[in-house]
């Protein structure tokens, strides 16, 4: 399988769209073929799922990787251009940072979020956890499988289920979300 996932926000794919340079014109090779696009407006993030010849070729049990962009340390210098291709560069401004001040009435301490997603992973045998993964995203536990899910699904559901959780379906990729209590 000789497919990745690229991670666009909405500037960076308004500049791309508008021609202007993106930190992932450096690494995209010439056959490259864009076969699924999402927009999740949520969390601002366009997932592009795209494949070519040239990527290294993977497992299908093992979840598609995410085509990470060149920082400035990796990207090249531009060579003279082609008239045959275009190569599109991103220069992203920096944003300003408001200078940190301290609150007030200071915020009562929480426990790390890791800490719960480490509470939820123990709710799952041994067995199931080796095909899950865990992370804390906002105000929730995702749950995602590592692996397609045969006759371990409806166990693995029936507990999310019980922890309150629900199955979210996604055209890419489709997870389990526990809210935090």
């Amino acid at each position: 399988m000789k497919l990745r996932i690229i991670k666009l926000t909405p500037e960076q794919l308004t500049a791309l769209l508008q021609g202007k340079p993106s930190p992932l014109s450096g690494n995209l090779p010439s056959d490259l073929e864009v076969l699924d696009a999402k927009a999740d407006l949520f969390s601002r993030q366009f997932s592009l799922v795209v494949r070519s010849d040239s990527f290294e070729d993977i497992a299908e049990n093992i979840p598609i990787p995410e085509l990470a962009p060149t920082t400035k340390s990796e990207t090249k210098p531009a060579a003279a251009p082609n008239p045959t291709s275009s190569v599109l560069r991103f220069e992203p401004k920096p944003e300003p940072t408001p200078p940190e001040t301290k609150p007030l009435i200071p915020k009562p301490t929480q426990p790390p979020l890791s800490r719960y997603a480490a509470k939820m992973e123990n709710e799952f045998s041994p067995d199931q956890r080796k095909l899950l993964s865990f992370t804390v995203k906002d105000n929730c536990v995702v749950v995602k499988p590592v692996t397609f899910l045969k006759a371990e699904w409806e166990d693995i559901n029936e507990t999310v289920r019980s922890l309150g959780g629900r199955w979210v379906k996604g055209d890419i990729i489709s997870y389990w979300e526990i809210p935090l209590q």
